[in-house]
C-alpha cells in the first residue's frame, strides 16, 4: 500500500472524501472507520464496503499526516473531540507499506509455519516496522500469516521506493519462509515505479520468474566486478619489497663525494 496514491489529484480526493463522509453521516457512525472505492482509468469511483475499524494500512496515513490515528479513536471512544479539524490535516512526504507475511512468494504464497529462529529489524531514517513477534515465536497455520508491517516514508515517492528497498535488504528473518523476495521484486519493477498498476496488476502481469529472469550482461557485469573487487583485495594485501639498490646512479656518486671529501 502507499499513500498518498499516484492515481489521486485534488478533485478527485475532494469528490471521493465527500462521498465517504456522507455515508457514514448515513447510518451515525461515529468513530474511526475506512471507506473502500474502487477507482477506473476515467477517474470514475464507485463503492465497495465500509470497515468500521481501522485497516491494516493505516500506518501510511500516520506517516503522512503526523496523526496518531489509534490515539485519536480511543479519544472518540472517550466521548472527547478530535485533536484536528480537517483543515488542519496536511500531506508531507510519500509513504509505501509491505505486509511481511509467512508465505512462500516462489511456490504459489503458501503458507509457511514454523518457530522463528531469528529476527533482524531494518533501520534508519523514515523506517518504521510494526511487529509482535520474536525469536523463538511460532508461526502456526490457526492464524494470520503476517509478521510485521514494514513502512517507509520519504519527501518523494521515489525516495520511498529507495527506503524501502533498503528496509527490504536488511529485513532478516530465519525459520519460516517469508514474502520479502516478493516485495523486493515488486520495488524493482518498471510498471510500478511508474505507476503503471491495478487490482489485476500482480496476477496478470507481474511474475517472479519473469520479473527476476536473469540478463546475460547483468551477470557479465557482476563477474567483472567480482574480479576487479578481488584484484583490488590482492594489490592492496601485495607487500612490495625495495631493491637492494633502489636509488639512482647520481644518489649515489653523491654519497660517495661526501664520504670522501
Amino acid at each position: 500500500e502507499e499513500a498518498p496514491s499516484p492515481f489521486m489529484d485534488e478533485e478527485l480526493r475532494e469528490k471521493m472524501g465527500s462521498v465517504a463522509v456522507k455515508s457514514a453521516q448515513a447510518v451515525d457512525y461515529v468513530n474511526a472507520g475506512t471507506i473502500e472505492f474502487f477507482l477506473f482509468e476515467n477517474n470514475e469511483f464507485y463503492f465497495i464496503e465500509m470497515n468500521t475499524r481501522l485497516q491494516v494500512e493505516h500506518p501510511i496515513t500516520e506517516m503522512i499526516t503526523g496523526v496518531d490515528i489509534v490515539a485519536e479513536q480511543i479519544r472518540i471512544a472517550r466521548g472527547r473531540q478530535l485533536s484536528y479539524t480537517q483543515d488542519q490535516i496536511k500531506f508531507n512526504g510519500h509513504a509505501i507499506e509491505c505486509r511481511v507475511n509467512a508465505e512462500d512468494p516462489f511456490n504459489n504464497f503458501i503458507p509457511s509455519t514454523g518457530r522463528i529462529a531469528h529476527s533482524l529489524l531494518p533501520t534508519g531514517p523514515g523506517v518504521r516496522v510494526d511487529t509482535g513477534v520474536y525469536p523463538g515465536f511460532e508461526i502456526t497455520p490457526y492464524y494470520d500469516p503476517m509478521i510485521a508491517k514494514l513502512i517507509v516514508w520519504g519527501e518523494t515517492r521515489a525516495q520511498a521506493i529507495l527506503r524501502m528497498r533498503r528496509a527490504l535488504e536488511e529485513y532478516r528473518i530465519v525459520g519460516v519462509r517469508t514474502n520479502i523476495p516478493f516485495h523486493q521484486t515488486l520495488m524493482d519493477s518498471h510498471r510500478f515505479m511508474g505507476g503503471q498498476f491495478d487490482t489485476r496488476f500482480v496476477e496478470e502481469r507481474f511474475s517472479m520468474d519473469t520479473e527476476n529472469a536473469s540478463d546475460p550482461n547483468v551477470e557479465i557485469a557482476a563477474i567483472l566486478a567480482t574480479l576487479v573487487a578481488h584484484q583490488q583485495t590482492e594489490r592492496s594485501a601485495r607487500i612490495f619489497r625495495p631493491n637492494e639498490r633502489d636509488t639512482s646512479n647520481w644518489k649515489w656518486v653523491g654519497r660517495w663525494e661526501r664520504m670522501h671529501r
